[in-house]
């Protein structure tokens, strides 16, 4: 955050706002000329502030309607075997989120899933599957409370 003046935080609030701002309209926003504005959103993109855009999807709205936290523990935490248990991860299209975890498990996973039958398809063909795992710890969230795509600047 010390990296960014003033004007490159209100580049980064409006678009957070709003990502598909046109140039024009961002240079408005925040008081820039439309080049200067496109320097600076270059600088931050190059400099990894941005790391990209994209529409954010309803899991919800597209019939993923459960979702669950799942606690994965593995045999060993070797880089070998973290390496190809990532590498792994990754393949599974329901994983949306993967975290390397300190304290009691290896990795905290967020799991899309229509319902009860397909978290169970999930877990036998891509959970169960991966390598290196000795324990799985599926939990199922009641309700989404809060889910900020970025933190508040």
């Amino acid at each position: 955050m010390s990296a960014l003046d003033a004007i490159d935080l209100a580049i980064v609030k409006a678009l957070q706002a709003n990502g598909r701002m046109s140039n024009a309209e961002l240079s408005q926003k925040v008081g820039l000329s439309a080049s200067a504005c496109s320097r600076r959103l270059d600088l931050l993109e190059k400099n990894g502030i941005i790391s990209g855009y994209h529409a954010r999807l309803s899991n919800k709205a597209l019939d993923y309607k459960m979702m669950a936290i799942v606690h994965i523990s593995l045999s060993g935490q070797g880089a070998k075997t973290l390496n190809e248990f990532e590498a792994a991860v990754k393949l599974c299209p329901n994983v949306l989120v993967c975290y390397l975890m300190s304290g009691d498990c290896d990795y905290i996973l967020r799991v899309a899933a229509k319902d009860l039958e397909d978290y169970e398809r999930i877990h036998r063909d891509w959970l169960s599957a991966l390598p290196h795992v000795v324990k799985i710890n599926s939990s199922f969230a009641l309700r989404e409370v809060i889910d900020r795509p970025n933190v508040g600047l």
